[in-house]
């Protein structure tokens, strides 16, 4: 069951967290040399759409029923260990490149939350990598670091 005091916490620090992406990313050039899509673009996408989740969490936390302390230690752990798989992710997305660090992040992410059907976790993570690398770099012409050079297969 999850913890109302705990996601109403969350919540509230993920609008701050959404909010501060779409200040710095208006300070952001807005286009980059040989891209029709600008760096600032994602940032401001991600922040809009972490506010907007994060205030329907907000709201949902209205329908929970209780408040229990085993819940609210099992978010935390989780949380953080989510925490330390972004940090990871953002440290070695240049290293290892967009998609295979994206789709580790998001399969060990899913399997945070909840480890059941692993299938499903691989088959989304392994869709979603490849639609939006698809969609940024070819579709908008952006740019992402794709494969690292010393991947070879």
């Amino acid at each position: 069951m999850p913890s109302k005091t705990f996601d109403r916490y969350m919540s509230v620090i993920l609008i701050v967290v959404g909010t501060f992406f779409i200040v710095s990313s208006s300070q952001i050039s807005a286009s980059t040399y040989g891209s029709s899509v600008g760096p600032d673009i994602m940032p401001t996408i991600l922040g809009i759409i972490l506010i907007l989740l994060s205030i329907l969490l907000f709201f949902q936390t209205t329908k929970y029923k209780s408040d229990s302390q085993k819940s609210e230690e099992q978010n935390y752990g989780k949380f953080l260990l989510m925490v330390g798989l972004a940090i990871l992710y953002a440290v070695t997305l240049q290293w290892i490149g967009y998609l295979i660090s994206t789709f580790i992040f998001l399969l060990i992410g899913f399997q945070i939350m909840k480890k059941e059907k692993i299938l499903y976790s691989f088959i989304i993570s392994l869709l979603f990598t490849l639609v939006v690398y698809y969609v940024y770099v070819e579709v908008l012409q952006g740019t992402l670091p794709g494969f690292p050079e010393w991947f070879a297969f």
